[in-house]
């Protein structure tokens, strides 16, 4: 009994602090210059409730991130068509793809935060291992499709958080033209005489 009111604290804590950050993540013009003692004073906590709660400022990213990728991962792992794993390839790909996408450009402050962290290769983060291999998986059962393992990092450069700044907040293309445009290209690479079902 005497634990619930601790565990009650901590989940509130967590939740005032990752809405702190998505806020700071948004509204700033820069994510780097958002630091762990802005995101604490916007929380109202203290500095070592974070790095209890999170271990650092990537890790904060990280749950941050992951927090708001869940219902797209859940549905990719688990879910009915379009995005399931029982959907045929030719149109999970672009589907899991337009998801991504999606994600990306609504939460591009959240993105650019966690793709711009130094250190280890971004290729070899988590997330980005789970999409991979997703990707991967759906694209080598493709007819004639001969390096899933490469055309799925192609596909995913193609919805880096700094290409989608760069083309919509620097070239204003659209939400829809981008949408578009990546679905061409993911037409082309699959082959647009590929049958549909």
């Amino acid at each position: 009994m005497s634990d619930r009111k601790p565990r009650a604290d901590a989940a509130r804590n967590r939740e005032a602090v990752l809405a702190a950050a998505d806020t700071l993540f948004a509204t700033c013009e820069s994510p780097e210059a958002v630091t762990m003692a802005d995101i604490a004073a916007a929380a109202g906590v203290g500095k070592a409730t974070l790095f209890r709660g999170f271990g650092d400022r990537t890790g904060l990213i990280h749950a941050l991130y992951e927090t708001r990728l869940a219902p797209i991962r859940l549905a990719a792992e688990e879910g009915p068509p379009p995005l399931g794993p029982a959907t045929p390839p030719l149109q999970r790909v672009p589907a899991l793809l337009d998801a991504v996408l999606c994600f990306k450009i609504d939460n591009r402050h959240l993105a650019l935060a966690l793709e711009g962290i130094g250190g280890d290769s971004p290729y070899r983060a988590e997330h980005y291992e789970r999409w991979h291999s997703t990707l991967q998986e759906s694209l080598e059962k493709v007819p004639g499709l001969t390096d899933g393992d490469f055309a799925a990092h192609a596909l995913l450069a193609a919805v880096r958080a700094d290409l989608v700044e760069h083309l919509i907040g620097r070239q204003r293309m659209t939400r829809d033209q981008l949408r578009a445009q990546l679905a061409a290209f993911i037409a082309r690479l699959l082959g647009s005489s590929a049958p549909r079902d």
